[in-house]
């Protein structure tokens, strides 16, 4: 057993079965024992790769998509670039680098980067070395004025409950532990939860989700910017058991091995928009498809010119992360990206053709 498991053994002896929710956010988040407290998990050594991982071009879009948002704004003499969940720092050192042709917005912005795990901010620490930088646990503590705000991949590490359809109604999976392992059971009590389901199907629902995007929309509505969201899941919400756990690139069981997994579940656009939507002053743009929106910043260009100046092996390999990026058989289909702009600001790069984004169309 894990050291996390014999302390979540202890707490379900003592006090009772918990909430899928809260299984994750434990095995994520505890500050000793927890996934991100203990390992580096992105990368080719670690359990999963992110799209700016896969490629440079991945960073550098959103770089200058920041860059063009910015004087969209006015161009404001001071404005707060933050990134949610940085990860190893390689989105932030990518898009810092394809904006060293704009010194004046580089001038203007203060880089601020929310994280939570240790050994991930010694990584983004060395990644953005010599770079002026400011850590945060939440958002909380960021300074006031406007600002451009990143998310790629944060939503989906953000605990999710689960409701399973059972003959007596909806009841929320829970976690308990017996005959030397863990396992789900659902509630005696019924649940609240009111929409259409048959028997065994599975609702997902983040309260966490919907109270940080509330947060960042509130935070738009009083200081201005812009914020971008980038994520994998559904356009609208539907039943479905999302939650996974993956280990060295390989899906494993969600309770095994409890701290050493990446837990994660899709993210719903339909309620995190509303969310968003619930906050007045705030315009949702999206979401659209990655694919079509990193076409739309032009992808494809920049992957050509940088095969113009590549060896045949680096050229393939471009053209590899291209294609993983884009297709939308692949994360350019499953993730999703979304903005928010203060009402009656413009659409941000990206979104100016929402509907046919959406749809699939280039």
């Amino acid at each position: 057993m894990t050291p996390l498991g014999a302390r979540l053994k202890e707490m379900i002896a003592e006090s009772g079965p918990i909430s899928v929710a809260r299984y994750m956010a434990l095995c994520l988040n505890d500050p000793e024992l927890g996934y991100y407290a203990s390992r580096a998990p992105i990368g080719a050594a670690g359990d999963f790769v992110t799209a700016p991982e896969i490629s440079q071009m991945f960073g550098e879009l959103i770089g200058l998509w920041c860059a063009v948002t910015w004087r969209q704004m006015g161009a404001p003499e001071a404005v707060n670039l933050v990134e949610l969940g940085p990860g190893r720092g390689s989105l932030m050192a990518d898009a810092l680098r394809a904006v060293r042709a704009e010194p004046e917005f580089l001038r203007a912005l203060s880089l601020h980067l929310v994280e939570t795990g240790v050994r991930l901010r010694g990584e983004q620490q060395h990644k953005l070395a010599g770079i002026p930088a400011k850590w945060h646990a939440d958002m909380t503590s960021l300074p006031p004025g406007p600002l451009l705000l990143l998310a790629n991949e944060f939503f989906d590490a953000l605990p999710a409950h689960q409701y399973e359809m059972s003959p007596a109604g909806w009841r929320e999976r829970q976690v308990t532990y017996r005959d030397g392992e863990f396992y789900p059971l659902l509630a005696a009590a019924p649940s609240a939860l009111d929409r259409p389901g048959e028997i065994g199907d599975v609702f997902e629902q983040s309260p966490a989700r919907n109270r940080y995007m509330a947060e960042i929309a509130a935070r738009l509505a009083a200081e201005g910017g812009a914020a971008l969201i980038i994520d994998y899941g559904h356009f609208d919400s539907a039943n479905g058991d999302t939650l996974q756990a993956v280990r060295a690139h390989r899906a494993v069981s969600l309770f095994a091995e409890p701290g050493l997994a990446d837990l994660t579940s899709h993210v719903d656009f339909e309620v995190l928009g509303r969310s968003a939507r619930s906050v007045a002053g705030v315009q949702v743009h999206g979401p659209v498809m990655q694919g079509n929106f990193l076409r739309a910043l032009g992808i494809e260009a920049r992957a050509a010119a940088l095969q113009r100046a590549a060896t045949d092996e680096q050229a393939r390999d471009i053209a590899t992360a291209l294609h993983r990026l884009i297709d939308t058989r692949q994360m350019g289909g499953l993730f999703k990206a979304l903005a928010l702009r203060p009402r009656g600001a413009p659409p941000p790069a990206g979104f100016e053709r929402p509907a046919a984004l959406r749809a699939g169309a280039r």
